[in-house]
């Protein structure tokens, strides 16, 4: 019975180039004509499923069977622990097969689970030998794996070549005490010396050792008119110093107008960080920021800038994400079995599959932290609807063993390579902010600090009543200064939210009594202005296409009165295309920009975006008070129209009309992989004044004896610089990992942003639908870097042939469980001889390994029998024969 040879993704280490160092002892031929394989008469020959872009493994549908042996599944439980007596060896476990099944379970792959001490490691690939040995080839699964990224990358490793099982003797990789295999559940379990160590799961990330680099991102601002102008430059570095991370930030300021000029520079943080399990150090000149605190209470001078000295507490920067919940679940009603994709800030960051009706979704795979995220859901491939949810998941802390968290700092306050001139004390700064676990949903803050001379208080509750009500309330106080409060409650449900706040402060200072005689020593009296805002804010989904806001506020200080706004946000389709209307009743205090008359109107506003292309349109027409205090009727229409050229990534024009006249603008936005920014410029309605801007970002990444630049405006905490070589002419890589999508690649250099810390895998994949196979190598990279480190790293892209044939040796018999290697994928010989592999097009060469048997063949792609992308090489034969000095050969050993 002919085998059926079944492709699936191959993402295994990229296989070495194959080497004639030290090539002895056999060849492999391939005749000059392809013979046509032969099979029994009705025999249709072998079935091949071959996906594009993808390496061809060679399964037996027998050995299918085997892992799923006894009915248990293949993925079964978990391994129990090894005992004192002698475990069955593989010939023991095999005699028990069907004879015709046996050479279907030894020198060929098996799919498999493997547990370490108990724990899952991974699902991979594995042989088996007759000898009783087992090798790894590849990891299939990991997603849900108990076991470290490093750890597992280690006994990969260890198990690429063929080990014995059964108890380890001398030489024993890892500190192994026992391999076994168990045919029953197919699991592969290893025992080491730290088995009991390893039942308690880690809480934190390892330190990443070793790795340096320097990111540089460089920001331009600026803006004007013509009577005056403003310019920033500011230049901020993150650096990798082995274990310690280097910060630092420089700001250039120019404010010119047509009397005076103002040239401004300053040195706003170099300081050098460190964190460890639970615990992060500075050293330098900083800006006290807060780490590992849920909350850090308000206060009135915030925190001081300028602080040269020492920083020390809490953080959760190593720390490993749980697996809670939301604390607000997200709800979802498909009507046909679905897909469901979370998107954060544009990323997708977890899927889902659903069926019909009611559900929620499993969101203790998303990331801890409180954000909003995008809900879509795809029901036969296209999105059948979208929505804003939001994931509360505020903290890992809940541990009522150590309820303390703080951050304490002390240091000099002073201004560094400055030339500002401030008001303030250059004594002492020193200060604690700490938190205090009540309840695992009630955090206190406070904090304590000595600031320009004055010592100030905070103290807030951070309270989560029940999973829809959560309340938040502050109070502070700053010695001679000031006093204030606020209070915050959210009310979340299905449809919508509400949201209640009140904020009162009192300001002190003195001033001079001008009822005091001018012949009389001054007196001085205390002042108090009290300023007080209060609001109320509710959003509500109506229908599946329609939301209504509304916003209430009272302010008691600089503006004195009730406001109140009230929107409906209608989504609907007009043209063919997404529209979104949005009409608008406001009545607001009145200021400058009304003329002290209250701000009152209408507004109605359409977006609609027009076809494919990405082009939109806005428009809006309304009333409103204009700044004479009088009524004035407005109307403004922007149009945005994508470029997506090598520089220009989008051009928009505006229009708006009012009762002093007509002002015109318009706007660039460029993107490319040195700068990304936006520049415009616009004309008054109000005096015809032109005005206008230009903003640009940059950032330069230096590392792995590389240096790359980009325009991206993501937010770098570490980074990888990328070199594509491709076969290919204007293709597309994404890069994804644990996080969702982070990047694209294109041919040349490129830099991609990483997450630092954490153990991470880079996947690399084709954007849409190439017309050719191609094979990247390699397609998966295991990263483990440092706040500011810069990695490296080599892609090539290859076109590539699917090759199929049968291997025999020099009598005419197959040859099972042998190695076939290409530049581009790996594959394993059946027991029948037959393979399939993905080869490089560029490079047709195969190596083919099994034991002390080595050999090269050049295939000869123009004879051999081609459909598309597949060759059929008919039987290639391997002889003991001397190939290192096969200029072919040789060729192929140093590429």
């Amino acid at each position: 019975m002919p085998p059926t040879v079944v492709g699936w993704k191959h993402r295994s280490v990229p296989p070495r180039a194959p080497t004639t160092r030290a090539i002895t002892g056999a060849t492999c031929t391939s005749r000059s004509k392809p013979p046509r394989l032969e099979y029994p008469a009705g025999s249709r020959g072998p079935a091949v499923i071959y996906f594009r872009k993808i390496t061809v493994f060679a399964i037996h549908p027998l050995r299918l069977a085997l892992a799923c042996a006894a009915g248990v599944a293949c993925f079964g439980a978990h391994a129990g622990p090894v005992g004192t007596a002698p475990l069955p060896s593989l010939l023991a476990q095999a005699e028990t097969l069907p004879a015709e099944f046996r050479d279907h379970f030894f020198d060929v792959p098996l799919a498999a689970r493997v547990d370490l001490n108990g724990r899952y490691l991974a699902d991979a690939l594995l042989i088996l030998g007759r000898d009783n040995t087992v090798q790894l080839l590849k990891y299939t699964a990991t997603a849900e794996s108990e076991v470290p990224l490093q750890t597992r990358e280690l006994w990969l490793g260890a198990l690429a070549s063929p080990q014995p099982l059964g108890d380890c003797g001398k030489g024993c990789a890892n500190e192994l005490l026992a391999l076994h295999y168990s045919l029953e559940r197919s699991t592969l379990t290893l025992v080491t010396h730290s088995a009991e160590a390893d039942s308690a799961p880690a809480r934190y990330h390892s330190l990443p050792q070793g790795g340096g680099g320097l990111l540089l991102r460089n920001r331009l601002n600026v803006a004007g008119s013509e009577s005056q102008m403003y310019g920033s430059l500011v230049s901020s570095g993150n650096a990798s110093l082995g274990t310690w991370s280097g910060v630092s930030e420089m700001q250039l300021d120019r404010n010119q107008t047509r009397y005076q000029r103002n040239d401004l520079y300053r040195m706003r943080s170099l300081y050098a960080d460190r964190v460890s399990e639970g615990r992060f150090f500075r050293l330098g000149y900083f800006t006290p920021s807060v780490q590992g605190l849920s909350r850090q209470p308000r206060t009135l001078l915030s925190l001081p800038e300028g602080t040269l000295g020492a920083m020390y507490g809490s953080s959760d920067t190593l720390a490993i994400d749980s697996d809670q919940p939301s604390a607000t679940p997200i709800y979802v009603t498909p009507n046909r079995p679905a897909t469901v994709e979370v998107y954060r800030n544009g990323s997708l960051v977890y899927s889902q599959p659903v069926q019909p009706g009611l559900q929620t979704l499993d969101t203790r795979k998303l990331p801890g932290g409180i954000y909003s995220v995008e809900v879509r859901v795809l029901e036969d491939g296209q999105v059948t609807s979208s929505s804003e949810e939001f994931v509360y998941k505020p903290t890992q802390w809940r541990d009522l063993n150590q309820r303390w968290r703080y951050n304490v700092y002390a240091g000099k306050n002073q201004e560094l390579l400055s030339n500002w001139e401030y008001q303030r004390d250059d004594g002492f700064n020193a200060g604690v902010i700490a938190n205090y676990l009540l309840h695992p949903q009630a955090i206190l803050g406070l904090s304590a600090e000595h600031l320009e001379g004055s010592m100030q208080y905070g103290m807030s509750l951070d309270w989560t009543l029940h999973d829809g009500l959560r309340t938040y309330a502050n109070l502070y106080r700053t010695q001679g200064r000031g006093d204030g409060l606020d209070v915050q409650a959210i009310y979340s449900y299905k449809g919508g939210n509400l949201i209640a706040s009140h904020s009162r402060s009192w300001m002190y200072w003195r001033t001079q009594d001008e009822r005091t005689p001018a012949f009389f020593t001054p007196r001085y009296r205390r002042v108090i202005q009290q300023t007080e805002q209060t609001s109320l804010s509710w959003q509500h989904q109506v229908t599946s296409s329609g939301t209504l806001t509304g916003r209430m506020t009272y302010d008691q200080g600089a503006q004195t009165g009730a406001g109140g706004d009230v929107s409906w946000i209608q989504r609907s389709r007009m043209f063919s295309t997404d529209s979104t209307w949005t009409f608008s009743v406001f009545d607001r205090p009145g200021g400058y920009s009304s003329g002290a008359q209250r701000d009152r109107g209408v507004d109605l506003s359409l977006s609609l975006s027009l076809g494919g292309s990405g082009d939109s349109l806005y428009g809006s027409i309304g009333s409103r008070t204009s700044r004479d205090g009088h009524r004035e009727q407005t109307a403004s229409v922007n149009y945005q129209h994508p470029v997506n050229g090598p520089f220009l990534s989008s051009v928009t024009g505006l229009v708006n009309h009012d009762s002093y006249g007509t002002g015109v603008g318009g706007r660039a936005a460029f993107q490319n992989r040195w700068v990304a920014g936006d520049g415009y410029l616009q004309t008054s309605s109000y005096n015809g004044e032109v005005g206008g801007g230009l903003n640009l970002n940059n950032l330069v990444a230096f590392g792995g004896g590389r240096a790359a630049s980009t325009g991206d405006l993501t937010d770098y905490k570490a980074g990888m610089v990328v070199d594509v070589a491709s076969e290919v002419d204007g293709i597309e890589l994404a890069t994804f990992d644990d996080g969702g999508a982070i990047g694209r690649l294109h041919p040349g250099r490129n830099l991609i942003p990483l997450t630092p810390y954490r153990p991470g895998r880079l996947r690399v994949n084709v954007r849409g639908e190439e017309a050719e196979p191609v094979a990247l190598a390699p397609q998966v990279v295991s990263y483990h870097v440092n706040r500011g480190a810069v990695a490296y790293q080599k892609i090539f892209v290859r076109r590539t042939l699917t090759v199929i044939g049968r291997l025999m040796d020099e009598h005419g018999k197959p040859i099972s469980g042998a190695m076939v290697i290409n530049h581009a994928s790996r594959s394993v010989s059946e027991s029948d001889g037959f393979f399939a592999v993905e080869m490089s097009e560029s490079t047709p060469v195969l190596d083919v390994r099994q034991g002390k048997r080595r050999c090269l063949v050049t295939v000869n792609t123009e004879h051999a029998e081609r459909d598309n992308n597949v060759l059929l090489v008919g039987d290639l034969v391997c002889q003991p024969r001397e190939v290192a000095a096969r200029p072919q050969a040789a060729r192929v050993g140093r590429e």
